[in-house]
This record gives structure tokens, C-alpha cells and sequence, in this order.
């Protein structure tokens, strides 16, 4: 959960609008206890193999896939999968490395085969153009699939996340005037005692949420991650730009971001920047959510709630 506060200056708005915001929790699966949910649930968690990810299932409907960001577990969207479960089929993502999730690729590729092995479980599960809900680097993760794989994806949500994250740092950032401080920030995770780094997520999270039992957990996820996976990720986050690409694209999107006036990033700022970065996008949907930190999914559950209920019937 090391945050790029620490690379970008105090900047409350740097300290939320994060790709490599998101932390990790090895939570218990829950599965769905309709008895036609069931049976589709234990079938998933044994006929798609990875070790870039794994899926849970729960319910039964159309398809959506929701995908956690930077050292996130799925656990950061149960309480959204259990709600749209009775309506949706919902496909609850953990990256690998995360969360308590194995990793074996040391400092290797890590967003770009992790998109390669999503699309491979949407063509093997025969999945039907789903919704992709992502968050954090997630977000930018679904973009990515359905700019690679626009026949696989049906639309897209970003949550508080940038088709750039390195933008934060100005206008005129590119991924190599990025790379320097990419590389601190991945050397930073990797050089910290046990110690350090817990109290490091712990000053961390109070950007990142409102909620104080959000912040507690987010600290515990973040220590069941894989050092070397998160160095790998966020390195890899610093120096993607997928604005290069979003002209082309015919998916249609929507990007949800958060604004907080205490402590949080202010509405103009925010407004400003999700605007500038996602500008060239056709027909893109820009909805802000305030008195949000970066985890909108609990500060503002019931009006996020709200925004993929329309999403996914517009």
C-alpha cells in the first residue's frame, strides 16, 4: 500500500488518485447460497486456472466482472457482489501476489499478462461480452482489456482510477519522466522492514478512506501481499499510459471518481483532471462522487450502489 504521497509532494489530491491505491485482504470466499448459484460457483473455482489470478462466482444473471487494484483484495467488493448477486452473475477477481494470493514471477510483467489471462477466462468461461467493474489499478486494468480485447467486453467502469496514473504529477508527465520515480517507489516497498511498512499503510490509509474499519483493514491487506509483486505492479502502473489509446475506442466507459473537501482531493481539482485525462475518449461518462476518498465502495456504498445499478441497464 506504499503510496506516491511520498514521491508527489503532500498534494491531498496526489494522495487519492491513485491506481496503486488499492490494498489487500485474504478474506474467507463466500459463495452463493442459492441452490442454482451454488453448483456455478464451485464450478469457477475449479475450471479456470491461473497463476496470474483466480475467480470466485456467485449468483446467476448477466455477466460482471469486478477487478480490485494494487495489492486489493476481492474482499474490497463483496459487499457489492452480495448485492448484485440475486440480479447478476458476478465475477470476483484476485490478482496474484496480492491478498495472501501466490506469486511466482518475481519482478516480471505484472498488469499486462494479468489482463492477457482475464481475457483468456472470459473466451474459457464463454463469457458473452460482460461488464468489467474495476478499481484503482483495476480500473485502469479494464480499460486495458477492452483496448487489447474490445470484442470480449461489453463495457467498462473505472472507479477513481486515470488511463494514466503518473498524470497526477502534471500534464506533461510521460512514462519515462515517470520511470525515476516508478523505480523509487518500487524500491521503497522492497527496502522496508515489517515494522515501517505497517505503520507506513497505516498513515497511508487515512487518505484513502473515510471509513476508519476500511483504513484498519486495508493495513492487514496490504501486509498479506507479496513484496515483490507489489514492486512489480507498481512499477509497471507508474509507466503505463493508455491515453495513446482511447480515441480508437468503441467500449463504452464510465468513470467514477471521488472528491472530499476534508483531507480528500477538492471537486474543481478532481473535476479538472478526470476531465483533461479521459477528454479524448468517445462518449465517455464522467460521474464524481463526493465526500469519497479512494475507496468509494465504502465511504459511498449506497451511491455507488446507485451508479452501477444505471451502468449496467443503460
Amino acid at each position: 500500500m506504499l503510496h506516491l504521497r511520498h514521491f508527489a509532494g503532500r498534494s491531498t489530491l496526489g494522495a487519492l488518485l491513485l491506481a496503486s491505491a488499492s490494498f489487500a485482504v485474504a478474506g474467507s470466499l463466500i459463495l452463493a447460497t442459492s441452490a442454482d448459484a451454488a453448483p456455478l460457483a464451485q464450478a469457477s473455482s475449479t475450471a479456470f486456472r491461473s497463476d496470474r489470478l483466480s475467480v470466485e462466482v456467485v449468483g446467476s444473471g448477466p455477466d460482471v466482472i469486478l477487478i480490485p487494484g494494487f495489492a486489493s483484495s476481492r474482499e474490497v467488493w463483496r459487499a457489492e457482489a452480495e448485492r448484485l448477486k440475486a440480479t447478476h452473475r458476478v465475477h470476483l477477481v484476485q490478482l496474484a501476489g496480492f491478498a495472501g494470493e501466490p506469486w511466482t514471477h518475481g519482478d516480471g510483467p505484472f498488469v499486462q499478462p494479468m489482463a492477457d489471462e482475464l481475457a483468456r477466462y472470459v473466451r474459457e468461461s464463454g463469457l458473452e461480452r460482460p461488464a468489467v467493474i474495476g478499481h484503482s489499478m483495476g480500473g485502469m486494468t479494464a480499460l486495458l482489456l477492452a483496448q487489447r480485447y474490445p470484442d470480449l467486453v461489453g463495457r467498462v467502469m473505472s472507479v477513481d482510477s486515470l488511463p494514466f496514473f503518473s498524470a497526477m504529477f502534471g500534464p506533461g508527465v510521460t512514462p519515462d519522466a515517470a520511470r525515476p520515480f516508478a523505480d523509487r517507489a518500487a524500491a521503497g516497498i522492497l527496502a522496508a522492514d515489517e515494522a515501517g511498512f505497517r505503520a507506513q499503510q497505516g498513515q497511508t490509509a487515512i487518505g484513502l478512506a473515510r471509513d476508519p474499519a476500511t483504513r484498519a483493514a486495508m493495513v492487514e491487506w496490504s501486509m498479506a501481499s507479496d513484496r515483490q509483486a507489489m514492486a512489480a505492479a507498481i512499477r509497471e502502473v507508474m509507466t503505463t499510459d493508455l491515453r495513446p489509446g482511447l480515441a480508437a475506442m468503441t467500449t463504452p466507459v464510465w468513470a467514477i471518481y471521488a472528491s472530499d473537501v476534508d483531507g480528500g482531493a477538492p471537486a474543481a481539482g478532481a473535476d479538472a483532471l478526470w476531465g483533461r485525462e479521459y477528454a479524448t475518449l468517445p462518449g465517455a461518462r464522467l460521474i464524481r462522487v463526493d465526500d469519497s476518498r479512494h475507496f468509494i465502495m465504502a465511504d459511498q456504498p449506497e451511491r455507488l450502489a446507485e451508479i452501477v445499478d444505471r451502468f449496467l441497464t443503460d
